[in-house]
């Protein structure tokens, strides 16, 4: 867990995007939300993104960020029962797994920034799409496909649009 933070503000006011790694998978979340953001805020965040759709880990790696190590976090994880871990100070290659993929998500997000201005949030979600459907030799896989069992494509039939709308025979 980390941040990529001082982003050009968005239009909702996000400058920071919340990342989440599995270990496992390395399956990823970029969750975007403001430097200013309250605990409590990103509590209800991480309940609704992370622990509804994955369940509650066994263990979190994190920075020393402030936030994570008060002590309503560390109350809230213990009544989950999840181990906390927080990185070494001055040795980021604890959480070395959150720095490469923070190392390839601001690749993906200059050429989004480039492209796309100050609306980089508008285009997270299929940053992270890319991201976790990306083949990771380290897993033999890409992340979507170890985590679900299968690759993620989406069959499409394209229709011009000058065309009229398809109806089943009755």
């Amino acid at each position: 867990m980390d941040f990529i933070t001082k982003l050009p503000k968005t239009a909702s006011g996000c400058d920071t995007i919340w990342v989440i790694v599995d270990r496992l998978t390395k399956s990823a979340h970029f969750l975007p939300i403001k430097e200013t953001d309250r605990l409590e805020k990103l509590t209800r965040i991480y309940l609704k993104e992370i622990v509804s759709r994955h369940g509650v880990p066994i263990s979190i790696i994190s920075d020393r960020e402030s936030r994570f190590t008060a002590h309503f976090w560390k109350s809230l994880h213990k009544a989950l029962g999840t181990r906390l871990d927080m990185s070494t100070a001055y040795h980021p290659q604890t959480d070395g797994q959150s720095e490469r993929t923070i190392q390839t998500l601001e690749d993906m997000l200059r050429a989004c920034v480039i492209d796309f201005g100050n609306s980089w949030e508008t285009h997270l979600p299929l940053v992270e799409f890319s991201y976790n459907n990306s083949y990771h030799t380290s897993i033999g896989a890409a992340p979507f496909e170890a985590l679900y069992g299968h690759n993620d494509f989406i069959t499409c039939v394209l229709v011009p649009t000058c065309m009229t709308p398809f109806k089943p025979p009755s």
